[in-house]
């Protein structure tokens, strides 16, 4: 058939075509002819020019703005609605219109001269409808348990305000007794200078020690567990030497095998155990620096041992050890015994005379102290009683003890609010878990997904790791660090991504990280697992907290 024969029999559907086909519903009141007299014109929707009505729609652009052409592709960059009846309208290319293809968009099949694409806006409705009403079943019943959450938030927002409330009257209990402590121990300190005379030479009090008195004082329980303590301590030292020196001699076997096998020979074993004394001694790979030359290698193992060197509070480090094991393990525990004992006194010179002032008011002590202070003096004239000296000391150091003891509940009592009111502050942030703190309940929640080698877990709020199936502890991949930064606090987008940074550094690679992808659902679970980039992940999961309540919703051009 000949091209002008195709033509002639399209230009008379094409005259034929509705003046407000392709036309959004929006903007259909504005298709209407204007007359004058007995001509029908129209003005193009940027009103730059006033044409024949008949003009419009004929697949010949007239109007700067293509309004003149709605239904055709004769306007360059102009829009094309399709209607798409008992299904949802949809707006597309008006390049694509009459280009001899079915747009899915346009399942009305509009966009082509009638007869060439078929109709199947009813079956495309109807599994729409279907797929909609399944959402909308999962968003409500999502919706329910985020609801859940939130009342948590809430109860959790009440128990720490009843709890910060008792917590700030546990700590104005504590402080007067603080105080009050402090009074005491400045009375027994005081009343302590006054009698207590310097102790002797230690030396010389040990030397007076008859060996019979020695050796009592050796049964002791404190005199035992130190010599326990001290035979534990040489025990570890030797120990300890010969760890080092095992350690040293494997350290030298490893090395000579990481500076003279053969690369060339694929001996796995080798390699793996090339690689993983690289990685422990923080070495690089042998094949990245000059054999024999490992300046850069000294410079990791410096940076490794600098951070292995930092310890927990209060422990000692292995150059510690080394330097002080010795002078400890030497002490003199006899001396340490006789100063013990001439701290606290003999239990013996307790009485239920010096322990009257457990029993009086605080502000009678002084007074009774006195009293007993010039009755104890007199007696001891006469060669009565053992004076006041051990009574003073023992006097002061329980004092002592108390008031430490009485700070130390304080400051655990002040240290318990601070985190309350961290707590409190943190429950309702949008930046945190959320403007009604939806996300409370989660916070620290694991979830995990099983790839086959690998279990990926990700602790809510804490830390995502990567676990082999085949044994051992596995690696961090990042702890959290941040929601979506390409959205804003309190937007529901913000809280559809998790961002975990910072994870264990791989070989030759940047440290690993996540980014975890939520959508709404009824269940808090992990779906997929992908390694984006070299060590780089992308987890997806769903998560009733974002299943947000249902709205009055109605589909606009739905039909």
């Amino acid at each position: 058939m000949h091209p002008w024969l195709l033509l002639a029999l399209a230009l008379p559907s094409l005259a034929a075509l509705d003046k407000t086909h392709g036309v959004p519903p929006s903007l259909v009141s504005k298709y209407v002819p204007s007359t004058k007299g007995s001509r029908q014109t129209w003005t193009c929707l940027d009103g730059s020019k006033e044409i024949a009505w008949s003009a419009v729609n004929d697949d010949y652009c007239d109007c700067q703005d293509g309004s003149d052409e709605p239904g055709s592709s004769a306007c360059p960059n102009n829009k094309f609605y399709c209607r798409n009846e008992g299904h949802i309208g949809a707006t597309i290319q008006s390049s694509h219109v009459n280009d001899g293809l079915c747009e899915q968009e346009c399942c009305d099949g509009s966009d082509e001269l009638p007869g060439v694409c078929p109709n199947t806006c009813q079956e495309v409705g109807a599994e729409h409808k279907k797929k909609m009403e399944a959402e909308r079943k999962l968003r409500k019943t999502g919706s329910k348990i985020r609801s859940s959450y939130i009342a948590y938030a809430h109860k959790e927002k009440k128990r720490l305000e009843t709890l910060i409330a008792d917590l700030v009257k546990e700590i104005e209990t504590r402080e007067k007794e603080v105080e009050r402590l402090r009074g005491i121990k400045l009375v027994q300190e005081s009343r302590a200078f006054v009698v207590t005379q310097p102790f002797s030479d230690i030396a010389e009090r040990a030397e007076s020690l008859s060996a019979d008195e020695l050796e009592h004082k050796k049964q002791s329980p404190l005199y035992q567990s130190l010599l326990v303590h001290n035979t534990a301590l040489k025990s570890l030292q030797k120990e300890h030497k010969k760890h080092l020196e095992r350690e040293k001699a494997l350290g030298d076997i490893l090395t000579s095998l990481r500076t003279g096998y053969n690369p060339n020979y694929q001996d796995m074993a080798v390699l793996e155990a090339v690689r993983g004394w690289e990685a422990l001694a923080g070495l690089p790979h042998i094949n990245d620096v000059r054999k024999g030359d490992d300046g850069e290698a000294d410079a990791t193992t410096e940076k490794q041992k600098t951070e292995d060197d930092v310890e927990d509070e209060g422990l000692w480090n292995a150059a510690k050890i080394e330097k002080e094991l010795d002078q400890l393990i030497k002490t003199d525990h006899v001396t340490l015994l006789l100063e013990h004992d001439q701290l606290v006194g003999p239990a013996s010179a307790q009485s239920l005379l010096l322990e009257i002032s457990a029993y009086l008011p605080d502000a009678l002590l002084p007074s009774y102290y006195s009293f007993r202070d010039s009755v104890l003096s007199a007696l001891s004239v006469f060669g009565i009683g053992r004076g006041g000296t051990s009574d003073a000391s023992a006097e002061s150091n329980r004092a002592r003890v108390a008031l430490s003891d009485a700070e130390h509940s304080l400051k655990l009592t002040q240290d318990e609010q601070r985190t309350a009111n961290e707590d409190l502050m943190d429950l309702f942030d949008p930046d945190g878990f959320g403007p009604e703190g939806e996300w409370k309940k989660l916070d620290g929640t694991c979830l995990s997904k099983d790839t086959g080698d690998y279990t990926y877990e990700v602790c809510l709020f804490n830390e995502a790791r990567q676990i082999p199936k085949s044994g051992g502890s596995g690696f961090s991949l990042g702890k959290f660090s941040s929601w979506n930064k390409t959205a804003r606090p309190g937007e529901p987008e913000y809280y559809t991504r998790q961002h975990y940074t910072q994870g264990a550094k791989c070989w030759n690679g940047p440290h690993r990280s996540v980014e975890l992808v939520l959508t709404c659902g009824t269940e808090n679970t992990l779906l997929t697992v992908a390694e984006m980039e070299k060590c780089e992940y992308q987890i997806t999961g769903t998560t009733p907290a974002l299943c947000r309540p249902l709205e009055d919703e109605h589909t606009k051009d739905e039909l």
